[in-house]
């Protein structure tokens, strides 16, 4: 039988920890590991405990979630990190997704889609709401002053394939898989992408995604 998938929480608040903790253990294929009351706690058990998935707080005193975010990524970038937070902001959605957290769900909608975001990161995906995805799409709208990449010919069918499938979460390993190429040539493109679009994020990808059709928001 398969392990539980492992998973930390960091969280301020007792009464939130309290709720995703019911959460957690209304499942058996997850097992809560430890409970952080701010993001040096966090960093530290995750270093110590290893576990699968860390949900964290973006608010919180002494370390905020996306640095504790960066420290445990740093040390272990296969760890699948989960930002919860209130804020709807696209720069720290961006920032969020350009350090290599997995997911940002807005706490407005932990109460239904916690556990589809769980879900989403332990099978390797990125996960984020389509409000949260409007919110990127909206700070793209904004943004003034920018190269346009909206041309899509710009890309070659190969490449928007990739695009894509990089924009509904897929890894290296999937693209390779569903496009039967190596993985190696998968990096490649994607970096290739990412140079050939002056992409600076994974978030820059989505709302070129968005944008062109590709994706839903």
């Amino acid at each position: 039988m398969k392990k539980p998938a492992r998973i930390l929480i960091a969280d301020d608040h007792a009464l939130v920890r309290r709720g995703i903790a019911a959460t957690l253990a209304e499942n058996p294929r997850w097992t809560l590991v430890a409970e952080a009351v701010d993001g040096r706690q966090a960093v530290q058990l995750a270093a110590e405990l290893k576990p699968d998935v860390c949900i964290l707080d973006m608010t919180m005193p002494g370390l905020n979630g996306l640095d504790a975010a960066r420290a445990i990524l740093t040390a272990d970038p296969g760890t699948r990190v989960l930002i919860l937070t209130v804020h709807e902001s696209e720069q720290l959605i961006r920032e969020v997704f350009k350090l290599g957290a997995r997911g940002y769900l807005l706490k407005s909608d932990a109460g239904h889609d916690l556990i589809a975001a769980i879900e989403t990161l332990l099978a390797d995906r990125l996960y984020f709401t389509s409000k949260v995805a409007r919110v990127v799409l909206e700070g793209y709208l904004r943004s003034d002053g920018t190269q346009d990449r909206e041309t899509s010919g710009t890309l070659s069918p190969r490449e928007r394939e990739i695009v894509q499938l990089l924009a509904e979460g897929k890894t290296n390993k999937d693209i390779a898989r569903a496009l039967s190429i190596s993985v190696k040539t998968a990096e490649t493109h994607r970096s290739n992408i990412m140079r050939k679009m002056e992409f600076g994020s994974l978030s820059d990808l989505v709302r070129y995604a968005i944008k062109n059709g590709m994706i839903q928001p």
